[in-house]
Formats: C-alpha cells, sequence, structure tokens
C-alpha cells in the first residue's frame, strides 16, 4: 500500500465523488474530463488494494472503506480551509470568506439585506448564501460547506453549536383590507372561517397548524397549497379573504410596503416554533464569521422587537428606545491592523433597527 496516495490530488478527485455520486457530476464541478476522475479513483482504488464504491447504475455509493477515506479528505478539506480563514484573518476584517445555509425564507430577504449592510462596514468581505431545508443546514455545516446556519429548529443536532435561539412565532397574514386585519390577535378558530392558503404537509407551519386544528377540532378550507412561500404570500395579498401564514423576519418587505398585515395567533402550538443561528461545534471561527455572527444574533434580537412593539402601537421614539435598550454594544474579538479602529458594529443602531 502507498500511503503517499492519501496525500495527492486523487484524493480530491475521490471526494467528490462521494459528494456527487456520479463521475460525471464530479468532473463538472471539478472542470476535468470524467475520464481523469476515473483514472484518479481506479489510482485510489489500485493503491490501497481495496474497492472504495459500491456501483449502481444510479450512481456510486461509498463502501465501508470508501466511507472511512471519505471521513480523512472531509478533515483534511475543513483543515486548509481553516489554515486559509486564519491567514486571511491576520488582516483583520480586511478581506474574507463567509459562507451562509439557510431556509427560504430568511434567504428571499432578511439575509441579503442584512450582508449588505454588513459589508457596508467591510466591504471587503465576501458571502456565499445558499437556500436549504430545515435538515440539510445542520448537514451542510457539519460537512463544511458553511460557516453560518440559519434554520427552524427542530431536534437537538449533533456537532452543532446553537449561537442562537429565539422565537419564530407562526404569524396570520392577509391583505391590509381583509376583515381580520384591524385585530391585534386572533384564535385559529377566526383564521379558519377564511381560505388559506399553505405550505406542503412536511412544512413546520403546516404541521403546527394541523396539530392544533386537530386539537381543537377545527376544520380549514385550503384555497391554495405551494412549495414556494412567496406565492402564498402573493395570493394572501390578492385579497379573496384568504389567509395565509408566515414568520415576521421573512416578509419584513411586505409589511413594510403596507401590502400585508401579519397578527400573532393566541394558540400554543403556533407558538412554539424557534428560529437558529447554527456553526459547527468545537471549530473556532475566522474574524469575519465570528464579526457576522454576533452581528446577525443582535439584528434577530432587534428584528423581533421591532415587530412587537409596532404591534403594540408605540411611536418611533419609543420603538427605536426600547431596540437601544435591548441591545448594547459588544467588543470585538477580531483584530484589525493600526489603521483601522478595533470596535465592530455589532449592535444593530436605531437606524437599522428600523429598517429590519
Amino acid at each position: 500500500m502507498r500511503l503517499h496516495a492519501l496525500q495527492e490530488t486523487a484524493v480530491r478527485y475521490f471526494f467528490e465523488v462521494v459528494k456527487t455520486g456520479s463521475v460525471k457530476e464530479a468532473a463538472l464541478k471539478l472542470n476535468v474530463a470524467p475520464s481523469a476522475v476515473s483514472r484518479q479513483v481506479a489510482r485510489l482504488e489500485r493503491e490501497l488494494d481495496t474497492l472504495l464504491f459500491d456501483r449502481h447504475a444510479r450512481g456510486m455509493v461509498p463502501n465501508a472503506a470508501g466511507e472511512l477515506l471519505a471521513a480523512h479528505a472531509k478533515r483534511m478539506q475543513q483543515d486548509i480551509e481553516r489554515v486559509a480563514s486564519d491567514i486571511a484573518g491576520l488582516r483583520g476584517l480586511r478581506s474574507g470568506h463567509v459562507r451562509v445555509v439557510s431556509t427560504e425564507g430568511f434567504a428571499f430577504d432578511f439575509l441579503p439585506m442584512l450582508i449588505a449592510r454588513f459589508r457596508d462596514k467591510y466591504e471587503g468581505i465576501r458571502f456565499h448564501l445558499e437556500v436549504g431545508s430545515p435538515g440539510d443546514i445542520p448537514k451542510r455545516i457539519r460537512d463544511g460547506e458553511a460557516e453560518v446556519g440559519m434554520t427552524l429548529s427542530a431536534v437537538p443536532e449533533p456537532g452543532i453549536k446553537i449561537e442562537l435561539r429565539h422565537p419564530a412565532p407562526i404569524l396570520a397574514v392577509m391583505a391590509k383590507g381583509h376583515p381580520l386585519a384591524a385585530q391585534r390577535q386572533l384564535s385559529l378558530r377566526q383564521v379558519v372561517a377564511y381560505p388559506l392558503g399553505l405550505p406542503l404537509q412536511d412544512s413546520s407551519i403546516r404541521q403546527l397548524l394541523d396539530t392544533s386544528c386537530s386539537r381543537q377540532g377545527l376544520q380549514y378550507v385550503q384555497a391554495m397549497s405551494s412549495n414556494h412561500a412567496n406565492a402564498l404570500m402573493s395570493f394572501a395579498a390578492a385579497g379573496g379573504g384568504s389567509i395565509a401564514f408566515y414568520g415576521a423576519l421573512s416578509i419584513r418587505t411586505q409589511l413594510q410596503n403596507k401590502a400585508l398585515v401579519a397578527i400573532p395567533l393566541k394558540n400554543r402550538e403556533m407558538n412554539e416554533r424557534h428560529l437558529e443561528v447554527e456553526t459547527l461545534a468545537g471549530r473556532s471561527l475566522p474574524d469575519a464569521g465570528k464579526a457576522f455572527v454576533r452581528f446577525l444574533t443582535d439584528a434577530v434580537k432587534a428584528a423581533w422587537l421591532t415587530f412587537r412593539v409596532t404591534r403594540a402601537g408605540a411611536s418611533a421614539q419609543s420603538l427605536m428606545a426600547a431596540a437601544s435598550a435591548q441591545l448594547s454594544p459588544q467588543p470585538a474579538s477580531a483584530s484589525e491592523d493600526s489603521s483601522r479602529s478595533a470596535s465592530l458594529p455589532f449592535s444593530v443602531m436605531p437606524s437599522t433597527v428600523a429598517g429590519l
């Protein structure tokens, strides 16, 4: 067995086949010919004197030996990325790369806005944002595909550090001219008297709605269903008495534009949902990642405070005072060169809160 093969290009090609399940797809990702990938995998198998994949008509699946090598390749890739980030961190927050993965609702409006505001101060930081299902988020963090995740919580996940766990209650969303739009709070019994626009049955909103309706013996009329949340928001905004469900962070722009009204629900099940900001346990984030995580967690707290105070009918001045009391400036842990200030705008300032 020639162990030096484990330190060469072959391992990188092998690991891409593991991730994609196909030589052809791996070659596309690596920008090489499929034959080159096949040769490198065959070389590894020859020099390690063992097969690494079970080959099926629908793709390639690593066997026991392949799983061991894949774990080694994953650790090696994460170590390289960590060293690269640490080297970039020596330059302070003048450069860096943060990879974020989130569920659809947060990715549509809230996170892009927050990233843009972060880059107003640190334009050298680059971001990559991907969308995944709630179950995908912790997996992608563990696999080293993202440093920061934002998702709706379910069961505790091994290897995941929870940077923030915050209430994310489900709200009833309707056009501003809806008969219920002037209410401060609604019960599901009131809501189900109107046609509903609903997500698919595997969504947390649908599951909690069905649980609550079943407990109360309520029935509803599903006027429209979709796997695209913004389609349901458009359906509710179009009028016709329809109601949809969403979280406050995910419809920030529509609420600001006054096209929709979002009303809290009294029912217990509809208030049991939480959002989480997640990172990899046991790993110290680079400076850019640390700065963004703190900026993100402060923004979530401020945005929810804004919604609650606004629903209570407070003035703009009292809103700013409440936000300032909730969020106090925190010192930075990131190092910067002597030409820059050492402090970071981790807390969301009042001018920012108004826009969240």
